[in-house]
């Protein structure tokens, strides 16, 4: 028996009309005033890159565009970051990554794929240098999830890193001065004060309570169901479950980083919130959905009319 949750996550409609839906949150936040194009046009190849990411590793077991779709519903309720260019790059290229790092499944080989994948993620420590804090994770999923560690791939992924930086020390070679890289660097260490929520919104309060809440729920539903899934699918639902905990770990112990990890979060809750809508169909679950789909927009007017609103 199908189910509403499971006519919209096999409907042809979705995604037009979640992008119709995003381009409206985007007018609101500013897309004409603000001359957001720039960064919409990250957005559009971030939605873009992760329906390919879906297609191409069948992460679902039907036709369906939910996972994208759940991404832009999940990244519009925090409509208040579109204005951030390098948050924007930053979620671009860890998709990217992602798709490179995916494709080397099973092949301790593939140390070009790896290469280009870590070379992004340089590319995104460059913008915000915190995102190397997950580099030691990627490289133990490597091993556990993608069983596509050795030593010929972990040297790629060392040059893939230190690639852009390279070609940006180009730069600080013909000015004679490496401060501003010393300085940028010192991000990795110079992490502020532990629990310091002053800083932090009402509204990104909510944001991340109903964010960890779908990422927890779709782990749980996963991993009860897993045996349905093949071998590969389930250790790349693996590798967003153990990264996307990771990602909330640090937003709720470090919150001052709220607005570039839950730019990761948002990537690896979006299969597990497409999986357990594709693919469940009781009515204890299709009452989740609904509410799910209300609270998510909710939160999303929240975010858009009272951005600043502070405890």
């Amino acid at each position: 028996m199908k189910r509403l949750q499971n006519r919209i996550a096999e409907s042809g409609l979705l995604l037009p009309v979640m992008g119709l839906y995003a381009i409206a949150i985007w007018l609101s936040s500013g897309l004409l005033t603000e001359g957001l194009w720039p960064q919409l046009a990250c957005y559009a190849a971030s939605v873009y890159l992760l329906a390919e990411l879906s297609n191409g590793n069948a992460l679902l077991r039907i036709r369906s565009r939910i996972i994208s779709s759940s991404f832009i519903a999940l990244s519009c309720m925090n409509s208040m970051l579109f204005c951030s260019l390098t948050g924007c790059l930053t979620q671009l290229f860890f998709i990217v990554a992602f798709l490179l790092l995916f494709s080397t499944y099973q092949n301790n080989l593939a140390a070009g794929r790896v290469f280009y994948a870590f070379a992004f993620l340089g590319g995104a420590s460059i913008m915000h240098v915190e995102t190397l804090w997950l580099v030691p994770l990627i490289w133990l999923l490597m091993i556990t999830q993608l069983l596509s560690f050795n030593w010929h791939t972990w040297l790629a992924s060392v040059i893939g890193l230190l690639a852009p930086y390279w070609f940006l020390s180009l730069w600080f070679i013909y000015t004679q001065d490496f401060s501003p890289l010393a300085e940028h660097l010192s991000g990795l260490w110079s992490i502020g004060m532990p629990f310091d929520y002053r800083g932090i919104t009402i509204a990104q309060l909510v944001t991340l309570v109903i964010t960890l809440t779908l990422m927890l729920t779709g782990i749980i539903h996963f991993w009860l169901r897993s045996y349905e899934d093949k071998i590969r699918i389930r250790l790349l639902y693996g590798f967003f479950s153990y990264l996307g905990l990771f990602a909330m770990l640090i937003i709720i112990v470090l919150p001052q980083y709220y607005d570039l990890f839950i730019r990761l979060t948002f990537i690896c809750v979006s299969p597990l919130v497409g999986h357990f809508v594709a693919h469940t169909n009781t009515r204890a679950t299709n009452i989740a959905f609904i509410v799910i789909t209300v609270l998510v927009f909710l939160i999303t007017m929240l975010n858009l009319w009272m951005p600043s609103l502070s405890f």
